[in-house]
C-alpha cells in the first residue's frame, strides 16, 4: 500500500494571490516551484483543489500543499553552471541569473549561488564557520547581474570594507513604470522593515540611510522608461522601494508595483560594478550583459513606442 503524500498546512496571514501566500509560508520553495505545484493540482484551498495561481486568498484561509520532493543540494549545485566575468586567486566576479538566491537562509531548501560557488571552489568552505563564507554583498532573487565573491578570508574582509566605506561604484539598469519627471533625480530616504508587511521594506523615519540616483536613458511614451540607477548605499530592496516611492515602480515588481506582460520578474539588472581588486590593488569595472528577458522587454517597448536606442546600451539585438 502506497503511503499518503505528506502535506503542509497553511493558514493565510495576508490577503493576496494563492501563489504568493504559499511562497511566503514555504520559503524552501521558489514562486515558480509553487506555481508548478498549483498547476499540477497539488494545492487545496479550504479542501478544494485549485489549479489557478491567481486565486484570491483572504486572511484565515486554510490551504493544504503536497510536500514536494526536495533535491540533494550538494549534488544539484555541482551540476549547475557559473557565468564567470573575472577571477583571480582572491576574487570571483559572476553574472548572477535572475531567480537564484545568493546564500541560504532558515527554512530554505534550494540551491543558492554560494552552493554552486562552493561546489566549484571548495576552499571557500573554510573561510568562516557560517553559511555565508565568501559572500561579499547580495542581490535580490529576481535581480540579475554582476556579483562578487571572495576566495579567501583576507579578500572577503578587504572587499567588504570597500562596500562598508561606499567605495564601490554600482550601476543598475531598471525599466520603471510611467514617465519620470524630472528625467534625472536623486532619492535620499531612509529604509527599514515595512510595519504593515514583513516581506517588504519601506521609507521609515528612523531607518538606515539610503541614497539612489536615476537618469532616464529611454522613454516609452507614458508607459515605461529605461533608467540608469546608481546606488550609493546597499539596502535591501533599495532601488525597488525608492523608485516606487517617487511613483515609478520597477516594471514587473509585484511586491512594490504590479506584474507586467513584458517580463516575468522585476526588470532590474546589476549592470556595472567597479571596485578595487584584493589581489593587486587595481581598480576594475565589470559589466554583465543585458539578459534575454530584459532585452526582449526593452525591444518590445522600443518597437511599440518607436523609441531610438540609447547610445549607452545600443541596439541589444
Amino acid at each position: 500500500m502506497t503511503a499518503p503524500t505528506p502535506t503542509v498546512s497553511i493558514v493565510a496571514e495576508i490577503e493576496d494571490r494563492l501563489d504568493r501566500v504559499v511562497t511566503a509560508a514555504m520559503p524552501a520553495l521558489s514562486r515558480a516551484q509553487v506555481r508548478r505545484l498549483i498547476e499540477a493540482g497539488r494545492v487545496q484551498v479550504e479542501g478544494v483543489t485549485t489549479s489557478k495561481s491567481s486565486t484570491a486568498i483572504s486572511p484565515g484561509t486554510h490551504i493544504e500543499v503536497d510536500q514536494p520532493d526536495l533535491p540533494d543540494l550538494d549534488t544539484a549545485a555541482a551540476e549547475l553552471p557559473l557565468t564567470i566575468l573575472y577571477e583571480d586567486e582572491e576574487t570571483l566576479v559572476l553574472d548572477k541569473p535572475a531567480g537564484m538566491i545568493v546564500h541560504p537562509r532558515e527554512g530554505l531548501h534550494e540551491v543558492t549561488l554560494i552552493n554552486i560557488v562552493r561546489a566549484r571552489y571548495p576552499e571557500v568552505r573554510v573561510i568562516d564557520s557560517t553559511d555565508r563564507g565568501g559572500v561579499v554583498h547580495r542581490l535580490d532573487r529576481d535581480t540579475s547581474g554582476v556579483i562578487v565573491f571572495a576566495k579567501s578570508e583576507a579578500s572577503q574582509y578587504a572587499l567588504k570594507e570597500q562596500w562598508r566605506l561606499r567605495e564601490v561604484s554600482k550601476q543598475y539598469l531598471a525599466i520603471v513604470e510611467g514617465n519620470p519627471d524630472p528625467r534625472e533625480g536623486e532619492i535620499d530616504a531612509p529604509l527599514g522593515p515595512d510595519p504593515a508587511d514583513p516581506r517588504r521594506r519601506a521609507i521609515v523615519e528612523h531607518g538606515q540611510s539610503a541614497r539612489s540616483a536615476y537618469r532616464v536613458l529611454e522613454q516609452y511614451g507614458d508607459e515605461a522608461a529605461l533608467c540608469l540607477v546608481r546606488i550609493y548605499t546597499g539596502r535591501t530592496h533599495q532601488i525597488r522601494v525608492h523608485m516606487a516611492a517617487v511613483g515609478h515602480p520597477v516594471l514587473g515588481d509585484f511586491l512594490y508595483g504590479s506584474e507586467s506582460k513584458e517580463i516575468a520578474r522585476q526588470a532590474l539588472h546589476a549592470w556595472r560594478l567597479a571596485f578595487t581588486l584584493a589581489s593587486n590593488g587595481a581598480r576594475r569595472e565589470f559589466v554583465a550583459p543585458v539578459p534575454s528577458d530584459l532585452r526582449d522587454a526593452v525591444l518590445a517597448l522600443r518597437a511599440r513606442h518607436n523609441t531610438k536606442p540609447a547610445t549607452e546600451i545600443g541596439p541589444l539585438t
